[in-house]
C-alpha cells in the first residue's frame, strides 16, 4: 500500500483516532493535511509527520461550515498540487458539557449532527467536483459501532453515526461512475478524549460506576464487550483506513467495516 506522491486530508486529525490515521498514512508515504480547530495539537502532528520524512500541512477547519471545507480543499491543492484521499474523521459526542447531562439536550442533538453528519456532507461536497473531474479519489468516513444499532445511552451520538453510514452509502452510489470509492470504518472501543468524556458521563450518572475512575470504566467495558479481549487503538483504525484508501481496495465501495475486536459481527 504505497502512498508515495499522494495527498490525504484528515479532518479532526489533531488528536485521538484522527492523529492515528494521519500518522499511518504519512508512514506509508502520503502527504497529509491535518484539518482541525485545535491548532496546537494539529501542529504537533504536523511536526511528527515531517520528522518521519513526509510532508504535512495544518489547515484550520470548521467542518460545520461549507466555506471552511472549501478552503480546506483549496489549501490542500495549493500546497501539494493534488488531493487523492479524504478522511472524514471529525466527530463530537455532543455540545460542550454533554458528559454532565443525564439526558441529551437539543444542543447535543444539534452538535452531533452538525459535526458527525453535516461535517461529512460539507467536506465531501467540497472535494467531489475535483475528484469527479479527475476521475479518481478515495473517501473514507469514520462512523462507529454505535451507529450499528440504537441504545438508550448517547442516542444522539449513535443516531449521528448511523446517519454517517447511510450518507456514505448514498455518496458511494453517486460517485461510483466516476471512479471514486466511498467507504466507512466503524471503530469500537478506543481510549480517546471522547471516550474519556463518555466514561465521565457514566461515572456521574450511574451509581454502579461511581467508585471507578473513567479509565477503569473503559477497561471494564472492554472486558465485558470485546470478544478478542482488548481495546482497539488509533493505529488499528489507521490501518483500516489505509487499506480502503489504497488501490488494493479499488473494488470495495459503499461498505462499513467494523474495527472493534468482534463486538458487532455483520
Amino acid at each position: 500500500m504505497d502512498f508515495e506522491g499522494k495527498t490525504a486530508v484528515v479532518t479532526g486529525g489533531a488528536r485521538g483516532i484522527g492523529r492515528g490515521i494521519a500518522l499511518e498514512l504519512a508512514r506509508r508515504g502520503s502527504n497529509v493535511v491535518v484539518a482541525d480547530m485545535d491548532e496546537e495539537s494539529a501542529l504537533d502532528v504536523v511536526a511528527e509527520i515531517k520528522a518521519g520524512g513526509t510532508q504535512s500541512y495544518y489547515c484550520e477547519t470548521d467542518v460545520t461550515q461549507q466555506w471552511s471545507t472549501d478552503d480546506m480543499v483549496e489549501a490542500a491543492l495549493e500546497e501539494f498540487g493534488q488531493l487523492d484521499v479524504l478522511v472524514n474523521n471529525a466527530g463530537v459526542g455532543g455540545a460542550p458539557g454533554f458528559n454532565t447531562r443525564k439526558d441529551p439536550s437539543v444542543d447535543d442533538w444539534q452538535a452531533t449532527f452538525d459535526v458527525n453528519v453535516f461535517g461529512i456532507v460539507n467536506s465531501t461536497q467540497s472535494v467531489e467536483k475535483y475528484m469527479v473531474e479527475r476521475g479518481y479519489g478515495k473517501i473514507v468516513n469514520i462512523a462507529s459501532i454505535a451507529g450499528r444499532g440504537g441504545r438508550s445511552s448517547f442516542a444522539t451520538y449513535g443516531a449521528s453515526k448511523a446517519a454517517a453510514i447511510n450518507v456514505s452509502q448514498a455518496w458511494a452510489f453517486k460517485l461510483a461512475p466516476h471512479g471514486i470509492n466511498v467507504n466507512t470504518v466503524c471503530p469500537g472501543l478506543i481510549w480517546t478524549p471522547l471516550w474519556q468524556s463518555i466514561a465521565e458521563w457514566r461515572k456521574a450518572t450511574d451509581q454502579q460506576n461511581a467508585a471507578l475512575t473513567p479509565r477503569q470504566i473503559f477497561q471494564r467495558t472492554v472486558s465485558e464487550s470485546v470478544p478478542l479481549g482488548r481495546a482497539q487503538t488509533p493505529e488499528d483504525i489507521g490501518n483500516a483506513v489505509a487499506f480502503l484508501a489504497s488501490d488494493r481496495a479499488r473494488s470495495i465501495t459503499g461498505q462499513a467495516i467494523n474495527v472493534d475486536g468482534g463486538i458487532r459481527m455483520n
